[in-house]
C-alpha cells in the first residue's frame, strides 16, 4: 500500500533533550511519514582542572547535575563542597564539562585515568585495572524503612514524570522517592548510569537526605548502579528489571537493600529486605525454581 503523509503532525513542544526527525512508520500495510520525537545522544567530555578524564555518551540536559553526581559516585570528590566550579561548553564534536576541584583530588585521578569513551550501555568503560573497575564502598548507614504500599505508589507515579521518555520512548530514569512513596526528583538520560549520576547531583543540590528515601531506576540493578548508590550513602535501590549476581554480592557487602523486578503488582527482594515493611499481607510459600 502506498505511503501517505501524516494527517496529524505532532506540533507539541518537545522537552529539552529531544529533537524532531522525519521517519517512515510501518503499521500493517500502512506506511506513514511522520515527524517523530527522538532522544538526543552526544559525546560529553568531563575535564577536571583542565585535564581530560572521561567521555560519556549521554543526553545533553541537566549536565551540571551529571557532573556533580559523577564526581561523587566515582569517588573523585568526597562531598559536594569540593565541587568548586563547573563550566559547560559546546565543542565541535559534542560538549565539554570543565570542572574545578581541589588540586589534590585532581592529582589523584592521574593514578586511575579513565580517558576512554563511556558508551551509554557501559558504566565501567575506561577503567584500566580490576581495582578501579570493582570498588568496595563503605557500608551504608541504616536508611529509613519504607512500605510496599509506598513502593507501588512510586512505581505508578514514575511513568508520568518521565517527560523525555514519554516523548521519545528512548530514555532511562532515576527517581528519588521519599519514604511515603512521593517521587521528589527525577532525572532522565539515554544511559542508565548517566540518569543515576544526574539524580545524585540533583539530590545534593536539593539538600535531599540520602537516608530518608530510596532510589528507583528504570533499568536493571547492575553492579555499578549499586556501587554508585552506596558510594554516596544511599541504602535502598529499587530496579524495574533484574539485578546481577555481582550487584547482589555488593549490596550485601555494602548493607544496601536491593529490590528488582519492581512492578505495581509485585517485586523481588535480593538483599537486606528487612527495611521493607509489607502492609499488604503476603501469602508466603516456598517454590522450587
Amino acid at each position: 500500500m502506498p505511503s501517505r503523509p501524516n494527517d496529524k503532525a505532532d506540533t507539541k513542544a518537545l522537552p529539552i533533550g529531544a529533537v524532531r526527525r522525519q521517519v517512515e512508520r510501518h503499521r500493517g500495510e500502512v506506511v506513514t511519514r511522520v515527524s517523530d520525537a527522538i532522544a538526543e545522544e552526544l559525546p560529553v567530555a568531563l575535564i577536571y582542572n583542565e585535564r581530560p578524564h572521561a567521555v560519556m555518551m549521554c543526553t545533553p540536559v541537566d549536565l551540571e547535575d551529571f557532573a556533580l553526581g559523577f564526581s561523587l559516585s566515582e569517588g573523585i570528590i568526597g562531598d559536594a563542597g569540593e565541587f568548586e566550579h563547573v563550566r559547560i561548553e559546546t565543542a565541535l564534536a559534542g560538549m565539554e564539562i570543565h570542572v574545578r576541584v581541589p588540586e589534590a583530588r585532581a592529582a589523584m585521578l592521574e593514578s586511575r585515568v579513565r580517558q576512554l569513551t563511556g558508551r551509554t550501555g557501559c558504566g565501567l568503560c575506561g577503567a584500566q585495572t580490576l581495582e578501579a573497575a570493582v570498588r568496595h564502598p563503605a557500608p551504608v548507614k541504616d536508611p529509613a524503612t519504607f512500605s510496599d504500599v509506598a513502593l507501588h505508589r512510586a512505581i505508578a507515579e514514575l511513568h508520568s514524570r518521565q517527560t523525555l521518555n514519554i516523548a521519545t520512548g528512548a530514555t532511562h530514569a532515576a527517581a528519588w522517592v521519599l519514604p511515603n512513596g512521593f517521587v521528589e526528583l527525577v532525572r532522565e538520560d539515554v544511559g542508565r548510569h548517566n540518569a543515576l549520576d544526574k539524580l545524585i547531583g540533583a539530590m545534593m543540590k536539593n539538600g535531599s537526605d540520602v537516608r530518608q528515601g530510596f532510589m528507583l531506576v528504570t533499568s536493571r540493578g547492575s553492579y555499578e548502579m549499586v556501587m554508585k548508590a552506596a558510594t554516596v550513602g544511599i541504602g535502598i535501590l529499587v530496579a524495574i528489571s533484574a539485578p546481577t549476581a555481582l550487584a547482589i554480592a555488593l549490596a550485601n557487602e555494602a548493607n544496601l537493600t536491593l529490590i528488582g523486578f519492581a512492578r505495581e503488582d509485585g517485586y523481588s527482594v535480593y538483599a537486606n529486605g528487612h527495611r521493607l515493611i509489607e502492609e499488604r499481607k503476603p501469602n508466603v510459600k516456598d517454590a522450587v525454581a
